[in-house]
């Protein structure tokens, strides 16, 4: 009966159901990468730095990723859709406050924290959701295919809609316009039916949680304080590894005692989608560390407005649209591996031009063939990585891998960020920029060799 009634869904309404999942990824997106393009407007305004933008940029890609696993879980509990709409609420009642911020610390409360914790409520459902609804192969890609899209165009369309918005209404603006796509998501959300009644005796593990999201923190705040004190770095990192470490135990102790950890450790025993969220992982690490290293350099070194700025960014737009709405088709034509491993070879050539032109030239243009190889590579291969690590997991265990599909992915933007950006602020220059990019063409071809061990996959 259950299997029927999502079957009817699909087919009375499939794009209704699957606009507002698309969109709630997009505007999550969008999040990570418009404030990018703000970088000189906010630091006048609230009178802070482009460290301190970058820390707020960073902590709420921190805070998605350290909280997505547990949000994950919490659908099973609570249920998937009551989660999404929760989230969407803590998400808007974040972007209005970050719109009448006074200064950096209400900002991070706001837009790093709220809507951090926002998103990592409302992400999970999204894709256990379409796992759920869309039930044939065919049609289940078609969905992925989309959102992914969605959320790929929103991250790299994010400089080009805040650069506009930033300048014809102000930075402040770009969070009200989020605030409007919430209340948008929220009413077309009633057409959603949650698949799965809500299991309000489904346990959750409080330590883990806490363990889990503790452990990531430390590790990328290591990271962002190597450009002020090694010794703090280097302390910050071990004791991330070691709080991880903790954790680890600490599931398998209770899955030994026959108790429901946080995060299953069978999850771990797919050696293709091990490696598939290590494709995850980086893509979203080299698609956000180039935003922030291209958007900081070009207005902090160059003096571009957020609105030229932004421009500059529809070329790595238009890349990644063009590869996300092919997906489908190129599925059906090319193996999943393939599609992964030709776009980490189109970024990394990506990234080489990036270096190669703007070190030579004083246009922005420069920057266009680069950043639209970018963008052509990395949607050519963000859909078929989340299918491989998705498509290993049956119905049952959907809660947790999605948990932990978001949580790698979320990781890798604020890993990119955090990199890239700790690498950039530490002397905005000519030389600043290239170590920067070098470092993420290192992190691309890691992507690369790791895409060459993956099975063919599903097609």
């Amino acid at each position: 009966m259950g299997e029927a009634r999502i079957s009817r869904q699909a087919s009375e309404g499939p794009r209704r159901v699957l606009f507002p999942l698309a969109l709630a990824q997009f505007i999550c997106s969008f999040a990570g990468s418009n404030m990018n393009v703000m970088i000189n407007d906010i630091s006048r305004d609230l009178d802070t730095t482009v460290e301190g933008v970058q820390v707020a940029i960073t902590v709420f890609l921190l805070v998605m990723a350290a909280l997505m696993i547990p949000g994950g879980k919490l659908t099973d509990r609570y249920g998937r859709k009551r989660c999404l709409l929760a989230g969407l609420l803590i998400y808007g009642l974040g972007a209005l406050l970050s719109a009448v911020s006074p200064g950096l610390g209400v900002l991070i409360l706001g837009n790093s924290i709220l809507e951090g914790v926002g998103t990592a409520l409302l992400i999970p459902p999204v894709y256990i959701l379409t796992t759920l609804l869309f039930t044939e192969t065919a049609s289940r890609a078609r969905a992925f295919g989309a959102i992914m899209a969605f959320g790929g165009v929103g991250a790299a369309a994010g400089p080009l809609i805040g650069g506009l918005i930033t300048s014809v209404l102000g930075w402040r603006a770009a969070f009200v316009f989020q605030a409007l796509v919430i209340v948008l998501i929220i009413f077309l959300s009633r057409e959603i039916k949650d698949p799965l009644p809500p299991d309000p005796t489904s346990p959750f593990d409080v330590r883990g949680a806490i363990l889990s999201a503790v452990g990531l923190v430390l590790v990328v705040s290591g990271i962002l304080a190597a450009k002020t004190d090694l010794w703090l770095m280097l302390a910050l990192l071990v004791a991330g590894a070691l709080v991880l470490t903790w954790f680890f135990g600490w599931i398998r102790a209770r899955e030994r005692a026959g108790e429901e950890p946080l995060l299953s450790t069978s999850l771990f025993r797919d050696r293709t989608s091990n490696l598939g969220l290590v494709t995850q992982n980086v893509q979203w690490l080299v698609l956000m560390g180039t935003s922030f290293t291209v958007a900081a350099y070009l207005q902090v070194v160059r003096g571009y407005d957020a609105i030229q700025t932004g421009v500059i960014f529809t070329a790595a737009t238009l890349g990644l649209l063009a590869t996300s709405l092919m997906a489908e088709r190129l599925a059906e034509r090319r193996s999943q591996r393939t599609l992964i491993v030709t776009g980490f070879a189109v970024t990394v050539a990506g990234i080489v031009l990036l270096l190669a032109l703007v070190g030579g030239s004083p246009s922005p243009w420069a920057f266009a063939p680069g950043l639209l190889l970018i963008g052509l590579g990395i949607g050519l291969m963000l859909t078929p990585s989340v299918n491989i690590v998705q498509s290993a997991f049956g119905e049952d265990r959907q809660g947790e891998i999605s948990g932990l599909s978001r949580s790698v992915s979320n990781l890798g933007s604020s890993l990119g960020t955090a990199i890239a950006g700790t690498i950039l602020v530490a002397g905005l220059t000519t030389h600043a920029y290239a170590a920067a990019m070098l470092t993420l063409a290192a992190f691309a071809l890691l992507g690369l060799s790791t895409a060459l061990f993956l099975g063919p996959g599903p097609r």
